[in-house]
């Protein structure tokens, strides 16, 4: 790839919040939802599986996108919150949320996200992740229900979403904020030069 061309930058994901951070970068872009298989064993690490589907979902848009004429680089990103090495997901109801957030308040958790670029052309890959620690403050189970209560939590993993009224519940972070939103921006603007992308343009 010439490193002078900059090629169709394709986000895999139908989360509007990695489309807002990837529009940070002022690099243009397109949007294909990926709906790869998010299964993963369970003696799998944290890093294993956030890597591993990144790859998976940006995989699943290659296929699709390597059919165009025109070449793309594919990113794909997955997100996930461990609390005491157990793995908190996207919580499945009101209650599963209530419970996610009981066991986070007062305490520290890491999220990890992976990151995974792939271009269309040569099949060049680079995967990496982040890892960040969130300590929440100590909420009463009033708090935690009155926030669940506002719907936020329903689609993000570990049941918050430090980005909105989330960031109520949060005393700190150690690490990429960016991160824990779901798209670590300062790991992504170092694996796109890797493909002579470059956000800071000299």
């Amino acid at each position: 790839m010439d490193g002078k061309i900059t090629p169709r930058i394709i986000l895999a994901s139908t989360s509007p919040r990695r489309k807002e951070l990837l529009s940070f970068l002022r690099l243009p872009f397109d949007v294909m939802p990926s709906h790869a298989d998010e299964s993963t064993p369970e003696s799998w690490t944290p890093q294993q599986i956030v890597e591993t589907l990144a790859v998976r979902k940006a995989e699943v848009v290659v296929s699709i996108a390597s059919q165009s004429e025109e070449d793309g680089l594919v990113i794909g990103s997955d997100t996930i919150v461990v609390l005491d090495g157990l793995v908190l997901g996207k919580p499945v109801d009101h209650a599963d949320a209530v419970r996610m957030l009981t066991a986070l308040q007062g305490r520290t958790h890491r999220v990890f996200t992976g990151v995974a670029c792939i271009y269309t052309a040569t099949g060049k890959t680079l995967v990496s992740h982040r890892q960040t620690e969130v300590t929440m403050k100590p909420l009463s189970h009033e708090q935690i229900v009155a926030y669940v209560n506002t719907g936020e939590p329903s689609d993000k993993a570990g049941a918050y979403g430090i980005q909105g009224l989330g960031a109520t519940l949060v005393e700190s972070i150690q690490g990429c904020y960016f991160n824990v939103v779901g798209l670590p921006l300062s790991l992504l603007s170092d694996m796109l030069s890797e493909f002579g992308v470059s956000v800071l343009q000299p």
